[in-house]
């Protein structure tokens, strides 16, 4: 049996009744399986901001590490491993994912290069995605995971939509989603929500009326709502009125704006119905090639004032093109002079990153930091933004 092997054997043997907690001691136990001096898991923040270390029981805690301009955030940002000689060795850090989704980094101490190199890679790479089904998985059995992602303390209106949310990146051969939520501890109205059923990919962006405890009880609704109608087999028109049915029925002071989109993977066409929400924007080959039909139905909560028949608005997307959903509050974030962050700024952010050949989540992970950087990390509205992309594999 290799090492690798045996390590991970000792990682599935030793969680069987572990804690979120004791995750470090076991990484380091897994450590000498592999003939690393230790292994140590760092879990990125919320704002993805910094890549901090989880404590064990003994609660000591390690340095955190920022994202920007470190090997070890360029090992998250890249998705491919990183490393460096230090005094009595070398580090090689490790992206942790699970899926697509992003959660940090491994970072495995030597006190000698490996026998056979690029197979200790290739272990380390194995060790760390049990690792990341680990933390996926365990999250919800203990708080460690969560209060060691956190950087500021969590607002309970952001407690409730984070609660609710998808991992904020998903992927298959054929296509990706990636979101960001801002301001990540204090966020109320704002969600997002998506789901793979056969060829068809369901995304979901919402905006609610209002900020706080109220809003994110009111968007927690529509996005259960959302699911529940989904998960029935309705389509998007039936759909929008079963959500706005019970927005209505519920909260019939207030409404959701909102884009419900179907693409379907296998020929590209893209189906929406846009809910009193700004446009998305259509990208194609590093540049902007128009902003689609919005809105063409009313707000959700609202729909009894208009046409009872929703319009289904359609798209055939090309391959490699991209679609970009968003909230007001991306493009309405304001400096102190009042300058608006802007549609044209957004669509510069996003397509530089394409056109560097980033990678969804770390596009739109760049894209929300440059947004922050506009408006002092003080956004005076929620703003959420999900990038959908098309790359059929085989080709149409």
């Amino acid at each position: 049996m290799t090492g690798a092997m045996q390590a991970v054997r000792d990682l599935v043997e030793a969680l069987h009744h572990a804690r979120p907690e004791d995750l470090p001691a076991v990484a380091s136990r897994v450590a000498t399986g592999l003939g690393a001096l230790d292994i140590a898991l760092f879990l990125v923040d919320y704002g993805q901001v910094e890549l901090l270390p989880l404590a064990g029981e003994d609660g000591v805690v390690g340095e955190p590490v920022r994202i920007d301009g470190t090997l070890a955030g360029r090992a998250y940002t890249s998705g491919e491993p990183v490393r460096a000689g230090t005094p009595d060795g070398e580090r090689i850090w490790v992206p942790v994912i699970s899926g697509a989704d992003r959660l940090g980094v491994l970072a495995a101490h030597l006190s000698s290069p490996p026998d056979d190199d690029a197979e200790f890679v290739r272990d380390l790479r194995a060790l760390a995605a049990a690792f990341a089904g680990i933390v996926a998985t365990r999250r919800t059995y203990g708080d460690a995971l969560e209060r060691t992602r956190r950087r500021l303390p969590m607002q309970l209106a952001a407690e409730i939509i984070w609660n609710q949310l998808p991992p904020l990146t998903f992927a298959t051969p054929d296509a990706a989603v990636a979101a960001i939520l801002e301001p990540c501890y204090d966020v109320g109205g704002d969600a997002f929500d998506y789901a793979i059923n056969d060829c068809v990919l369901h995304v979901v962006v919402f905006d609610a009326v209002g900020h706080g405890i109220a809003a994110s009880a009111l968007t927690s609704l529509a996005i259960s709502a959302y699911r529940n109608a989904r998960r029935c087999g309705l389509d998007l028109v039936d759909t929008y009125r079963s959500v706005d049915k019970w927005v209505h029925a519920q909260h019939p002071e207030d409404y959701v704006t909102a884009v419900l989109g179907e693409l379907d993977i296998t020929t590209g066409t893209y189906r929406k119905i846009s809910a009193g929400h700004p446009e998305e924007l259509l990208l194609r080959d590093g540049r902007l090639v128009r902003t689609l039909t919005a809105p063409t139905a009313l707000p959700l909560g609202l729909g009894y004032l208009g046409d009872p028949i929703p319009l289904v608005a359609e798209e055939r997307l090309e391959p490699g093109d991209a679609l970009l959903l968003y909230t007001d509050g991306v493009i309405e974030a304001r400096t102190e002079d009042g300058e608006q962050f802007g549609v044209d700024r957004l669509v510069e952010c996003v397509t530089k990153a394409l056109a560097d050949q980033l990678r969804p989540a770390e596009t739109m992970r760049r894209m929300v930091r440059t947004l922050l950087a506009h408006q002092r990390d003080q956004l005076q509205d929620d703003a959420t933004a999900l990038l959908l992309t098309w790359t059929p594999a085989a080709g149409v």
